[in-house]
């Protein structure tokens, strides 16, 4: 760090100076220098930083191919010590989040349910499983983490309502970043409960799981509340938060949930009007409300991206497979997956624009569903590329069909 760093006050040091300064220290985090040399220097040199600071950071990529997961959270959790306790105070001056119903009043009510399932729980439940691994302890805590998985719906309205908009804002590097530790928290969650389920007598993998997700879970709750809704708060307007608002109930809520509807000082948000003019297609004519509930009733999910890679339509049917928000329209389907399914995403497109394959299915299990995903290019009658077609069914209801029905029922 001595070559860009010189002993200015802070106070007078230039804003660019500062943000070369981060650079560099992100950098030797990266290339694994002492955590503690590195924080040193940060409260030498930069001692507060704001969340306008963060948001700036020009995102250092991490290419997944290159690091293990475990450099990539070692990584992660070094660039939450070098931060905590150094976020500049930043009261919101609109100041909405300490109203019920508003998305930041629900996430912090979630958070503080999280910890109590955290320290009243779970905690509890290892340390007597540390004792003594009887069945009974390996219950409690499998219970624990069975609860504990349903944490993927706090996370989920994040990535879906609060990440687009950051990125519409053109801030990237915070969302990339927490989207994977979510996932690495899933994972962790997932890995646990799968060897309590089939407990083979080692003690300490199971400790070890555990603890991880307790430690990865309690630095997420701090990097929402110090980081992210700040952010999301300095930048957002009221109709924004007011669109978060009503779509979360559509994908869920964790431990709680807000007990009134948030009414913002100035207005709600009127609901968009469906034009009643009509669409002349090749073979019929319909209304635009005949197409969009035509398209709603179909017992499957539609989602349309344009040749530039941006969500342009879905369908809203009556049962979701899974989560969609309006939050996404605009956005590049790049930007909707995980960051580690981001290349199949990029391999299926980049085989669609270039004409080498026409359609490509996967077929998953989630929970109790056989999903069918059927992904198609759509071409126009010169053959140009001009987006993909996503079509996801649930093929459980026809896997256990049986003989033949002929009359109604």
């Amino acid at each position: 760090m001595s070559e860009i760093i010189n002993n200015r006050e802070l106070k007078a040091m230039d804003p660019a100076k500062r943000k070369v300064i981060l650079k560099q220290l992100f950098k030797d985090l990266h290339d694994g220098k002492n955590a503690n040399e590195v924080r040193a220097h940060f409260d030498a040199f930069i001692g507060k930083i704001t969340i306008d600071e963060i948001a700036g950071l020009e995102h250092v990529e991490l290419a997944e191919g290159d690091l293990s997961v475990a450099e990539m959270q070692r990584i992660y959790s070094a660039h939450s010590a070098m931060f905590r306790g150094a976020i500049e105070d930043n009261f919101s001056t609109y100041g909405p989040e300490e109203q019920p119903g508003h998305p930041v009043h629900t996430f912090e009510l979630e958070n503080r349910e999280i910890e109590l399932l955290l320290q009243n729980r779970l905690q509890v439940h290892l340390e007597q499983f540390a004792e003594a691994d009887s069945p009974e302890h390996i219950n409690y805590l499998l219970e624990d983490c069975n609860l504990l998985y349903d944490i993927d719906k706090h996370y989920s309205r994040k990535e879906n309502l609060i990440f687009p908009y950051l990125e519409k804002y053109g801030i990237y590097g915070p969302t990339t970043n927490m989207w994977r530790i979510d996932d690495f928290i899933r994972d962790g969650i997932k890995a646990a409960k799968q060897k309590l389920a089939n407990y083979d007598g080692n003690k300490n993998t199971v400790i070890e799981e555990v603890q991880f997700v307790i430690r990865e879970v309690s630095e997420m709750i701090y990097r929402e509340e110090n980081i992210l809704f700040p952010m999301a708060l300095q930048n957002f307007t009221e109709d924004e938060w007011v669109k978060i608002a009503h779509e979360s109930d559509e994908i869920g809520y964790f431990l709680t949930a807000p007990t009134e509807e948030w009414k913002p000082a100035r207005r709600q948000i009127d609901a968009d009007a469906i034009s009643e003019g009509y669409i002349k297609m090749e073979t019929g004519i319909l209304s635009l409300k005949q197409l969009e509930l035509l398209l709603n009733h179909l017992p499957v999910d539609i989602t349309f991206i344009d040749q530039n890679d941006v969500v342009r339509y879905f369908s809203h049917g009556k049962e979701r497979i899974f989560a969609r928000t309006k939050a996404v329209i605009g956005r590049t389907v790049q930007n909707c997956h995980p960051p580690r399914s981001v290349h199949v995403v990029e391999d299926l497109l980049r085989d669609f624009k270039s004409g080498k394959k026409d359609t490509e299915d996967f077929w998953i299990k989630i929970r109790d569903k056989f999903v069918y995903i059927r992904y198609f290019a759509v071409r126009d009658e010169d053959n140009q590329y001009i987006g993909t077609l996503e079509f996801t069914q649930n093929i459980d209801p026809i896997q256990a069909l049986q003989g033949e029905k002929r009359i109604l029922s």
